[in-house]
């Protein structure tokens, strides 16, 4: 597998808790969001679907309130979760 430089434009610690006020604001910058929990895997085209707020939280958040890790901005896609094909799609890796 070939190395690709990936370029960080911002980090944020992850014991920095991210609650749904954040992660909405996220998500509705956004064009498409895609989460991942374990094998699961759910796209949201953000700006056709218009999804409630409610429907984004349940999406983005863990049980505790707060973001679900890793979260990641990709150009105007949100990744949410981890999930080695998502990642490899939309990371090209």
């Amino acid at each position: 597998m070939e190395a690709h430089d990936i370029a960080v434009a911002e980090t944020v610690n992850a014991s920095k808790k991210l609650g749904r006020d954040a992660a909405l604001g996220m998500a509705r910058q956004a064009q498409r969001l895609i989460t991942a929990k374990g094998k699961k895997v759910t796209a949201v085209d953000v700006t056709a679907k218009t999804p409630s707020d409610d429907e984004l939280a349940a999406l983005m958040l863990g049980p505790t309130g707060n973001m679900r890790a890793p979260t990641m901005r990709v150009g105007k896609t949100l990744l949410v979760g981890y999930h080695d094909q998502v990642f490899a799609d939309e990371l090209g890796q």
